[in-house]
């Protein structure tokens, strides 16, 4: 830093006037943008180092309050990480200005600004992983020398304009200013790409194969489906089934470094790699998930076809102590669930599933292995990228979002859902009233319909593929003009009607009858 001290003063001496706050502001602005950029180009380069950004990202996720999370999820939905990303972004780069335009040029407030910065970043990244010290810190240090370094020399560049004036030297300035800033922007998306890519790991899943399972589901009858627009597909597409979980950045974790621990109150620890693992029985089965966080009428649930290990076939192997009560589930990113042991043990689907509508995992939904037990919300199950299952007592752990406010247990609720119409522009006439609805691990016996305060209408059900998975339903209404008010429930398979009260999503799920309002012309 020492051999920029006098930048501003080689600067400004040659000028009739001082550079105004907003010159400063700007040059703090650039100088934030480029040591994100050294600091994201870093860590996509290379593994050992984390992404500043990204721990940040972690530290809000794990810090934040029950209710802005829930906020965060039901404003912009799977879209929550991009938008926390872009904040900090857009945070830093404001915090920047602000603190160059401050400093107005003096090189050793802002070096000492830009290292606050760099080791508080660092130290959000390192939180709960000792290891990710040393890297975390020299990232963040780096960074913040880069910045500071840019936001001090950039000055330079106007001192051989002498003959242009003022306002000539600080044009030249702004414009290295802006041509830094382009190239921040650049490298930093180079190194956002890099850390959302790992050659090996997309290597390793694109040659993943597991054997096909010694009874594999026939393909699902056409009963199964109904042919309505807009209704959700019995099987919601890989890229299109939804993602809530913890992960700011997509774990991208090779097959060759993969590795699966069973732990805890066991006779015998198990280590077992992608070949042990699916060189065991294979099943495949059809499972509706759903995020607890899923609003009445929400988006936040999908059915899929899935091929995996039944969970009881890797714990009969490890041999489970009589006073084990819960499994717990690890993820290669530091989350955790926790179900009870008698899930995996009373009949119910309860899998460690490697491949998702007949492809390996997709990275998103957990590569190379994850949890999937029906009847159970994800919070308390649904472990992607599994690393470790351990075996525990009923109050000897409580997984990630316990201490959170959330529930410990966490059982799926009855649901069902409009999906068609909704909104205005129907016409009178023949319209079909159709949707999905829900109980995993007890199936769907009834779908009704209501229209207005008429009495409730049994809705037609196409056949059942599982009682693990959601069914579609239709109720063909022939529609008056005018406006209305339709809404629905279910029957599950347990003879069972869904609750009409109206329960929040925590601390164990939402409640309540869906409706939907609409117009009629």
């Amino acid at each position: 830093m020492g051999s920029i001290v006098n930048t501003h003063d080689m600067a400004t001496n040659s000028e009739s006037s001082s550079p105004s706050t907003l010159f400063w502001t700007i040059l703090g602005v650039v100088g934030v943008a480029a040591a994100m950029a050294v600091s994201e180009l870093m860590a996509g380069l290379i593994a050992a180092i984390p992404s500043l950004i990204q721990g940040i990202g972690d530290w809000v996720i794990d810090s934040a309050p029950t209710p802005l999370k829930n906020w965060a999820i039901d404003t912009f939905g799977t879209a929550d990480k991009p938008v926390l990303v872009g904040g900090i972004i857009l945070t830093a780069l404001l915090v920047g200005g602000v603190v160059g335009g401050l400093a107005r040029g003096r090189s050793v407030t802002i070096g000492v600004a830009f290292g606050l910065f760099g080791v508080g970043a660092a130290s959000a990244t390192i939180v709960g992983s000792s290891s990710r010290l040393l890297p975390a810190v020299s990232n963040g240090l780096i960074a913040a020398l880069v910045g500071a370094w840019v936001y001090s020399r950039l000055p330079a560049l106007g001192v051989k304009s002498e003959e242009d004036g003022a306002s000539g030297s600080r044009r030249r300035v702004l414009a290295g200013a802006g041509a830094v800033f382009g190239l921040s922007v650049l490298f930093g998306g180079v190194g956002r790409f890099l850390l959302g890519r790992s050659s090996a790991a997309t290597a390793s899943r694109e040659a993943a194969s597991a054997p096909s399972p010694p009874m594999t589901l026939p393909p699902p009858p056409p009963a199964t489906m109904l042919e309505i627009e807009g209704i959700t597909p019995l099987f919601v597409p890989n890229e299109d089934f939804y993602r809530i979980d913890t992960a700011l950045s997509v774990p991208r974790v090779a097959v060759d470094d993969w590795t699966l621990s069973v732990t805890g109150m066991v006779n015998e620890e198990l280590q077992l790699n992608f070949n042990d693992l699916t060189s065991l029985p294979l099943v495949e089965r059809d499972v509706t998930l759903s995020c607890v966080s899923n609003q009445v009428g929400g988006g936040l649930v999908g059915n899929a076809r899935w091929v995996g290990v039944p969970l009881e076939e890797v714990l009969s192997r490890a041999g489970v102590d009589d006073g084990a009560e819960q499994i717990v589930g690890h993820s290669v990113d530091e989350f955790t669930v926790g179900f009870p042991l008698a899930a995996a043990r009373d009949g119910r689907t309860a899998i460690i599933a490697v491949e998702m509508n007949g492809e390996p995992l997709p990275f998103e939904h957990g590569f190379p292995a994850r949890l999937v037990v029906a009847g159970l919300y994800g919070y308390v199950s649904a472990t992607k990228w599994l690393s470790e299952i351990e075996l525990t007592t009923w109050d000897g752990f409580d997984a990630y979002w316990v201490p959170r406010g959330w529930s410990k247990e966490g059982p799926v609720k009855t649901q069902s859902r409009i999906d068609v119409p909704r909104g205005s522009g129907i016409e009178a006439g023949p319209t079909s009233i159709a949707g999905v609805a829900w109980a995993p691990d007890v199936g769907i016996e009834m779908v009704e319909v209501q229209i207005d305060d008429d009495p409730w209408v049994e809705a037609e059900l196409a056949e059942s593929i599982s009682d693990d998975s959601w069914r579609q339903w239709v109720y063909q209404w022939d529609a008056t003009s005018g406006d209305h008010r339709i809404r629905v429930r279910a029957t599950d398979g347990e003879g069972v009607v869904q609750t009409e009260e109206r329960t929040p999503v925590a601390p164990d799920g939402a409640s309540g009858w869906h409706t939907v309002s609409l117009s009629v012309s």
